[in-house]
């Protein structure tokens, strides 16, 4: 089979991948028209030219690596913890640690190993066992100044980026997971824009205005509506003659996902109101930085992968510990 076959071999992949080409070039011909008739002020058009560039560069980097097959998907998913890290680090100070540094990095390394591995009981040990790890690897520097706090800050650090991220790419051993992936990482880019839409729409009451001063209880509501709507419908189609596809887990499974990706992007807020800056980073122009983009994720993918492991599992009839070998 070709590897367009493999890519596109669910119809549904192939749905969801024109869908986003078609949503992209009608926000650009959109904007277009806003530039042309001189309905948005030169500040804001120059930032949704921005915004739109980054995303067109972006998708591209999201979606080919789901398609290119499992070993790349969790490669990139490794490359993505390790950026969030990066940036994580510099942020909050924690870079001045190097032996947690080093630590929290190969433990996402390691996490992800595991899922490239397909061996799940070594990949769901690894949280209480890294967690373990960082906990004792700074004593022998005999500094007890501060150890409650980079500790921490490490423990955190491998939560979100190791063993939270690492979920998304273990899914890929499942063999028909990339309309399933690709509906998870794009769904919580719909569900930021549903927020933002009725926000500003139907918005007047704030909902956090001390974490998130833009975003209000319209707007969450909205979003969770669009999303579990949309999340539902398209998961009947993947779902299909499966136990996940009964009205009751499907709602639940997209309402976990605007959920989970609404709190994850009022916990980065909640990082950054703490540190006192406004982005994590400026890698990608009208969105911040690579945590600031994908923070929606990081709750995400635990949520999901535990849900739907629990019915259906993941590749439970593929082979397991492909490189450590063992049953």
């Amino acid at each position: 089979m070709s590897l367009w076959s493999q890519a596109f071999a669910h119809p549904v992949t192939l749905g969801i991948v024109l869908a986003t080409i078609g949503v992209v070039l009608l926000a650009a011909a959109v904007i277009g028209a806003l530039s042309v008739t001189g309905r948005v002020q030169p500040a804001l058009r120059r930032e949704l030219w921005l915004r739109l560039g980054s995303w067109a560069v972006l998708l591209p980097l999201i979606i080919v690596p789901i398609l290119l097959g499992r070993e790349w998907t969790i490669a990139a998913v490794t490359l993505l913890g390790l950026a969030c890290l990066r940036e994580y680090d510099r942020a909050t100070g924690l870079f001045r640690d190097h032996v947690l540094t080093a630590v929290v990095a190969i433990g996402i390394l390691v996490a992800n190993f595991a899922s490239l591995d397909h061996w799940y009981h070594f990949f769901v040990a690894l949280w209480p066992l890294t967690v373990a790890v960082i906990c004792v690897a700074s004593i022998p520097i005999d500094r007890p100044v501060g150890y409650v706090q980079r500790t921490a800050l490490a423990i955190f650090a491998y939560m979100l980026f190791g063993a939270g991220l690492a979920h998304l790419g273990y899914m890929a051993n499942e063999p028909g997971y990339r309309p399933l992936l690709l509906l998870l990482v794009l769904a919580v880019g719909l569900n930021d824009v549903a927020a933002f839409t009725c926000g500003k729409l139907f918005g007047r009451r704030k909902l956090l205005p001390a974490t998130s001063p833009n975003k209000t209880v319209a707007g969450a509501l909205g979003a969770l509506v669009c999303t579990t709507a949309v999340v539902a419908s398209i998961g009947h189609l993947i779902f299909a003659g499966t136990e996940m596809d009964s009205l009751p887990l499907l709602l639940l499974l997209g309402a976990l996902v605007s959920i989970g990706g609404q709190f994850g992007d009022l916990m980065l807020s909640s990082i950054k109101r703490d540190l006192a800056i406004k982005d994590m980073g400026n890698i990608i122009p009208g969105h911040g930085g690579v945590l600031d983009r994908f923070n929606s994720l990081l709750l995400v993918a635990p949520a999901t992968f535990h849900l739907i492991g629990y019915k259906l599992g993941w590749g439970i009839d593929q082979p397991t510990r492909l490189f450590t070998g063992g049953p």
